[in-house]
């Protein structure tokens, strides 16, 4: 197993290359020019060439790469043109915020998930299974940037009983920890809907297949009681394909994330880097696509570790 995971670790380096070659060629056809909105109103071509040339842009494409690269190995991600602070910095006060919203919407929607998928398959084919079903769908196939918009409608406009954004009320000089959860609820219903709806219906199939197998009617038949039958035998086989599920979404919760965070304003790695993108921020672009190329990777391999974790019958080399 430690081999294995070494191997996948040295697997990064190329992919992160790659990924960060792609986004830096990207960012840089798109049309907009970060010289011409720092300058904004006092823009003149002398002031343009100046600033161009003291941020390295008027050097070709692929030796701006390169040097880039040659910084990250040094652990430089660079300054921000809009911040002037480095990258690494403003990168790290945002992450807390951003884990705390998709580490929690993870948690609660996988635990929820679980239950509901193997209640919906143990009462398959009844209302309860087609009323379920359908509301899953109905926010299976909803944008959770939509959704969010909904949810500060009904519940911070019509019915106020959760602020429409922030992480705390900027008015309150010193915050409580029940005024940074408050703000917290809509962000991470926000994610908890969207990824509840998917994953309960992958988690519905799986135990389907799994209450049809020797092993549950063996269990039956020794007289073991039905819940222990539902969440001792067949849960622990039918929850390996929704680990599987949480690496390949990863990706769709990060992504989720930046506009849930940019629709509530929240002061998390999303709203950093959708700010970045508006302001033609290169250095943050770059640096935020490289964490979120990391924490992928990573939590495509913590999803194969735990794949061994749960089914000891699963062995890599």
């Amino acid at each position: 197993m430690l081999k294995y995971i070494l191997r996948r670790i040295l697997e990064l380096i190329p992919t992160l290359i790659g990924i960060s070659l792609i986004s830096f060629i990207m960012i840089h056809i798109v049309p907009g020019n970060p010289v011409r909105i720092l300058l904004g109103n006092r823009y003149t071509v002398a002031r343009a060439a100046a600033l161009t040339k003291q941020l390295g842009l008027n050097k070709p494409l692929w030796q701006q790469f390169l040097i880039w690269l040659w910084n990250i190995l040094h652990g430089n991600f660079g300054y921000s043109y809009v911040y002037d602070k480095p990258v690494v910095k403003l990168v790290l006060q945002a992450i807390p915020h951003t884990l705390v919203i998709v580490v929690v919407s993870v948690m609660f929607a996988h635990i929820f998930a679980v239950f509901l998928g193997a209640v919906q398959a143990y009462f398959q084919d009844t209302i309860f299974d087609q009323v379920v079903t359908v509301i899953n769908y109905f926010f299976y196939s909803m944008p959770s940037f939509w959704l969010a918009i909904l949810l500060i409608i009904f519940f911070a406009i019509d019915l106020p009983w959760f602020p429409s954004g922030g992480i705390v009320n900027p008015q309150a000089t010193n915050p409580s920890f029940a005024d940074f959860l408050h703000h917290l609820v809509l962000p991470v219903a926000s994610l908890f809907l969207v990824s509840v709806a998917g994953w309960a219906r992958f988690m519905r199939s799986s135990m389907r297949e799994a209450l049809l197998q020797d092993y549950v009617r063996t269990a039956r038949m020794k007289g073991a009681r039905e819940f222990r039958v539902l969440f001792i035998h067949a849960l622990r086989n039918s929850i390996i394909p929704l680990i599987t599920l949480l690496g390949l979404s990863l990706p769709a919760l990060l992504s989720g994330a930046l506009f849930v965070e940019e629709i509530f304003n929240y002061p998390g790695m999303g709203l950093l880097y959708w700010n970045a993108i508006m302001s033609r921020d290169y250095p943050i672009i770059m640096g935020v696509t490289f964490f979120l190329g990391v924490v992928t990777i990573l939590g495509n391999l913590l999803s194969d570790v735990l794949y061994a974790v749960i089914d000891p019958r699963i062995q890599y080399q």
